[in-house]
């Protein structure tokens, strides 16, 4: 392929979401029509890098020195989008929250890859993007969330750029799965999908497989999980990960943890997200095992894992010696297990997919403005920051106003966008018009500018109508000032902002790190005596 030369993504999806959590033996790798494998390991890359990081961290610096331990680390860039997310404004005390994206690809490029669930046709495929987890330390170190993605998620991929040969992969035609967005260019993709979405700023990504996964688990001593009933996950079929244990709490390690946390059949209704939540448990047990394990002083164990982990790793260039590792890891440690919060994006099936819910949005609020999902911060009154970039005068503003008020229930309220463009005239923005070319669903009213020039004139809009300045976003989605009336505006003539709300939604399951009770339910079907 030529320099610089454009083509649309391969658009193979990545399964149907309906498969099992049988081994290597049983068959893993591309169905028919040349779809992935059914889901799995979704949180395996996760579990491996964390512990990877962690391990490197307990190692001590005398293990920083090893140049090899450098080189075994891959490095790709860290965003290949045109279109950035500014990193946040610093605390009173000058703090910046840290987000980390964790992605696992199911790459199966080695022999290890191969016998940990890969099958041979799936050999030198294109990668996917099967394991999605933004991992958000807040500014003052106090508490840690982390937000996972089903990789079936439907989003908008933007343009990417691949940095090795210049390939230029154009934007997605409409949504497609997520975990095609490692397919175009490389993992700087998924970052910038992340921030498309999320209007996060992402500091740094890791990627990483999971042939070193059963090697690491032995070397910290095992992981105890809890089952309330004893389990065999195996079907008469074949289905299933081949997990036998006891009921109560046992602690796994090798071949015993991989297939926990690839276990599906047998986990409560046998969903993903009862895989997904097994394994948020794993997580959670395996974090307080770190911290508490003796085994982590002996320098033998200590140097094999942090071989295998740093071979296991992509980073971007912000995270590429053992010593930026090292230094990550000693942030990483500092929120205590019960500040740390697991959770899943909120979604809703669209037929076999999934999209993001309202409670999604509000999910990805709390993270932008740094909220604790735990509801454990401080109270904090914080003035709204107004533009240092002067407005206009009313009248010299052009604003489109686009009606926004259409929800999954009720269709867009008739003449909204007439009504509050004749509510801007009367407070002397005349050149306020309807753009009636584009229907919207908004949950919340929202003024969006797309420069850093025009923020002044978009508060300005903004404050006339009552609307928060936290509801004027930069996007560049538009050409200008654009205010898009939302369902909480569906009539009158005076805007009443929504109550502010702080709490983590329910549908985002979250769990809490320190969580020792936690028991996973066994289905009847998959239980022996």
């Amino acid at each position: 392929m030529t320099q610089g030369t454009v083509r649309e993504a391969e658009s193979a999806a990545a399964g149907d979401g309906a498969g099992d959590d049988t081994g290597a033996a049983e068959g893993y790798g591309r169905h028919g029509g040349g779809g992935r494998s059914p889901r799995r390991f979704r949180l395996l890359r996760w579990l491996a890098l964390t512990l990877a990081v962690l391990m490197i961290g307990a190692a001590g610096a005398g293990y920083l020195y090893y140049e090899h331990l450098n080189g075994n680390l891959k490095k790709d860039d860290l965003n290949l989008g045109d279109n950035k997310v500014a990193a946040p404004t610093p605390n009173a005390a000058g703090q910046t929250p840290l987000n980390i994206l964790i992605i696992g690809s199911d790459a199966r490029d080695t022999k290890e890859n191969q016998e940990l669930g890969g099958a041979r046709e799936t050999f030198g495929s294109t990668p996917l993007a099967d394991v999605q987890m933004l991992v958000h330390l807040s500014a003052d170190r106090s508490n840690m969330s982390v937000v996972s993605m089903p990789r079936d998620t439907l989003v908008d991929i933007p343009k990417c750029t691949d940095p090795d040969d210049g390939e230029v992969y154009r934007a997605s035609d409409g949504r497609v799965m997520t975990n095609q967005s490692l397919g175009r260019g490389g993992p700087g993709c998924t970052v910038a999908t992340w921030e498309k979405l999320t209007g996060v700023h992402i500091d740094h990504f890791m990627m990483v497989d999971f042939s070193g996964v059963v090697s690491m688990a032995d070397a910290i001593g095992g992981v105890p999980v809890c089952v309330d009933a004893n389990i065999h996950s195996r079907d008469s079929a074949g289905h299933g990960s081949g997990l036998k244990l006891k009921k109560g709490t046992t602690s796994i390690k090798g071949e015993q943890a991989l297939q926990w946390l690839r276990t599906r059949y047998g986990f409560e209704d046998g969903s993903d997200l009862a895989r997904a939540k097994a394994q948020h448990m794993y997580m959670n047990s395996m974090v307080r095992q770190l911290r508490e394990n003796a085994t982590l002083s002996n320098p033998g164990k200590l140097r094999t894992l942090a071989e295998k982990a740093t071979a296991a790793l992509t980073v971007d260039p912000g995270l590429d010696t053992v010593k930026k590792l090292y230094d990550l890891s000693n942030e990483l440690r500092k929120p205590a297990p019960k500040r740390i919060t697991m959770t899943t994006m909120p979604n809703r099936y669209v037929g076999a997919r999934v999209e993001p819910t309202e409670d999604a949005d509000q999910l990805f609020r709390l993270v932008r403005e740094d909220i604790a999902l735990d509801g454990k911060d401080k109270k904090k009154t914080t003035a709204e920051e107004t533009s240092d970039d002067p407005a206009a005068a009313p009248g010299a503003i052009d604003v489109q106003v686009r009606n926004g008020t259409r929800t999954d229930t009720l269709g867009a309220a008739s003449g909204r966008a007439g009504a509050v463009a004749g509510l801007l005239a009367e407070k002397g923005f005349t050149k306020a018009a309807v753009d009636r070319g584009t229907i919207l669903s908004e949950a919340r009213t929202v003024v969006r500018y797309p420069s850093a020039d025009l923020e002044g004139d978009a508060q300005a809009v903004a404050k006339s109508l009552g609307i928060p300045l936290s509801s004027v976003k930069k996007s560049t989605d538009v050409s200008g000032v654009t205010l898009v009336v939302g369902a909480d505006w569906r009539e009158g003539s005076a805007y009443k902002a929504p109550k502010k709300n702080d709490r983590t939604p329910k549908t985002a399951e979250a769990l809490n790190g320190a969580d020792e009770k936690a028991c996973m339910h066994v289905s009847p079907g998959f239980t022996w005596s």
